[in-house]
């Protein structure tokens, strides 16, 4: 039997209007198809880790910390939900590459949200992470549904599997940060400004999972997820929105970067995936100006922001604001610096930028 979820929204990470452009293809037959079925288709023990060391005096020392609590679950190519347990928290590797993919990728997400912002786990009360892999035949999706990851397969001619992914499985368990902090509408500017954190948090546990600085980053979300005959590199560009893809048959990528660009449309629940390439490309301006590590200051600035008693329906002038002091409280050079991200977007405009003092 599939389970019931705490949310009726399926925040996948290809959005809606990818999927219905593939749905056409005359190049891509099967994925045609997978596109047509993907569209159509439609928990907290506490856990903690014992890290055992020797002292000065030669004593052994124990200290406990907080660890995740992963199950991965196996659908069998159904889309029923759960699906069958094939790996627990304490389990070693199995023989399914999508299996590993999974439990490291929700592994290093706890670890990310842990290390850089003190968070344990998606609601910090270390709730079990939980994911579903093999969902549905040739599914053209990862989403989170409210309680678990959950991801396709893929078709196999322009989807790869999507546990593959670090940025696609950061992405999706931030819906789950996201739902139990600000729990941003999912609709309008609130919905991209959900996308858009969702985006961020992606990035940041690839770059701390490689110990990337904000320089040396790609930006990229969902890099590994087309296959070679997609002319593309990813889903979405943080740094330069638009640039992602620009293929015969999926089309350009439609996502503006700036406000003067800003799309309006009834379709993606108000462009929700379209619109966040905005605040996406504000924040990956903002990390590279201030350089280093971006998830040990900017992220920190729009983490503060997410968690700081932001506003569900809040738009991307309200966010900005929200941004802006937290950055204020990292420091002067670092509020400057979310402001000039924020103007360089257009969210701001010359006279129209807040002041911290």
């Amino acid at each position: 039997m599939s389970s019931s979820t705490s949310s009726p929204e399926r925040h996948g990470v290809v959005p809606s209007y990818l999927l219905a452009r593939l749905a056409e293809s005359g190049r891509f037959p099967r994925a045609a198809a997978a596109a047509r079925q993907t569209l159509t288709s439609g928990r907290p023990p506490f856990r903690a880790r014992i890290d055992l060391s020797i002292d000065e005096n030669g004593d052994l020392v124990a200290q406990l910390s907080d660890a995740p609590n992963r199950t991965i679950s196996d659908a069998g190519n159904t889309q029923q939900l759960p699906g069958a347990v094939v790996r627990g928290e304490d389990d070693p590797p199995v023989a399914d590459a999508s299996v590993n993919e999974a439990f490291d990728g929700l592994g290093a997400t706890f670890e990310m949200l842990l290390s850089a912002f003190g968070r344990n786990s998606l609601n910090d009360a270390g709730a079990p992470l939980d994911a579903t892999v093999h969902y549905g035949v040739d599914y053209d999706n990862a989403f989170w549904d409210g309680e678990r990851m959950v991801f396709g397969d893929g078709d196999g001619e322009v989807f790869r599997g999507f546990t593959g992914s670090i940025t696609v499985i950061g992405h999706e368990l931030a819906h789950g940060v996201i739902q139990h902090t600000a729990n941003l509408e999912y609709q309008g500017q609130p919905g991209a400004l959900n996308e858009s954190i969702a985006d961020v948090l992606g990035a940041l546990t690839e770059q701390f999972l490689l110990d990337q600085t904000a320089d040396a980053a790609t930006w990229l979300i969902g890099a590994e997820i087309f296959t070679d005959a997609v002319e593309g590199k990813a889903l979405r560009s943080m740094l330069d929105p638009g640039t992602a893809y620009d293929d015969d048959e999926l089309g350009k990528d439609p996502q503006p970067a700036h406000m003067r660009d800003f799309v309006k449309t009834t379709e993606d629940n108000g462009g929700v995936h379209i619109n966040s390439g905005i605040p996406n490309r504000a924040f990956a301006l903002f990390a590279r100006d201030l350089g280093g590590n971006a998830w040990e200051r900017a992220g920190v600035a729009w983490y503060q922001a997410l968690t700081g008693g932001l506003s569900s329906t809040a738009t991307f002038t309200e966010f900005a604001d929200a941004t802006v002091a937290a950055a204020a409280e990292l420091g002067d050079e670092i509020a400057d610096a979310a402001r000039r991200a924020w103007r360089a977007v257009g969210v701001y405009e010359d006279e129209r930028v807040p002041s911290t003092e």
